[in-house]
């Protein structure tokens, strides 16, 4: 389980996080929504190192990781995978997955030539299969489309075996067919069993389609959490960001 408990974080006198607690049990697919400045990214820096907190707790199966490095926090337990894709452009889908395995155990020293250790290979491969990229294994990353790319960025949190994958808006920059095929792998990576899934979306038929809870947050709190159909009839939540779509929707 991940907990959040009582989190802050303010940027020269301006609060970006401001209390907030929300818990995500183990094997569930949550999602955080809220309107642009709600805070919903410097959440996901907070949970995942980028950030330090200024008070709370960020507790994965009840060890406490803030203090912890993003290197730390990645071996304990949480990858994230981020709007814009991190990735090695110039190397291929495969060497990507094995050069992020060996830097992260140490062997960075190996990330050169023919990539010598033999279970990264393995590892890797299991991933691409995962994600349906084992056709691009010899592609470079940076001749890849956008959705492949994004698919990449989540294989690289993937190749560690995390507890919590955190997805920062995984559709950003889709159209319709890709967005469709990206949130069928998120869905059957999560019926797959095991994976604790976040993700941050602004597609509301999505996050409705998906989530099974709903974390809203509005300037930096927490204004509303439920199921989908809590969250359509929360008044709240209409008002402070439904609405706001709602109106676009009806002119």
């Amino acid at each position: 389980m991940l907990r959040i408990h009582q989190l802050f974080k303010s940027f020269g006198g301006v609060s970006a996080i401001s209390d907030v607690s929300m818990e995500f049990a183990a094997g569930s697919l949550s999602a955080v929504i809220g309107p642009n400045g709600a805070g919903k990214t410097t959440f996901f820096n907070l949970i995942s190192g980028g950030l330090q907190p200024d008070s709370g707790q960020i507790l994965l199966d009840g060890e406490n990781m803030v203090g912890l490095s993003r290197n730390a926090i990645v071996h304990k337990g949480i990858g994230r995978a981020f709007q814009v894709a991190k990735l090695f452009k110039s190397l291929t889908v495969e060497e990507s997955l094995r050069a992020a395995l060996q830097s992260a155990f140490g062997h960075s020293a190996q990330m050169v030539g023919s990539f010598p250790l033999v279970a990264t290979r393995e590892r890797a491969h299991e991933v691409m299969e995962q994600l349906g990229l084992q056709n691009k294994a010899d592609t470079v990353s940076g001749n890849l489309s956008h959705g492949d790319q994004k698919l990449l960025d989540m294989a690289l949190a993937l190749v560690m075996r995390p507890k919590v994958l955190l997805l920062d808006e995984p559709v950003a920059g889709m159209g319709p067919d890709e967005r469709t095929q990206m949130m069928d792998t998120v869905e059957k990576l999560w019926r797959q069993g095991g994976l604790t899934i976040v993700l941050i979306e602004h597609d509301m038929d999505i996050v409705f389609r998906v989530a099974q809870q709903i974390h809203v947050l509005s300037y930096g709190k927490l204004l509303a959490q439920g199921n989908a159909d809590e969250i359509r009839a929360n008044p709240r939540v209409i008002e402070a960001y439904l609405g706001h779509a709602q109106e676009k929707d009806g002119e």
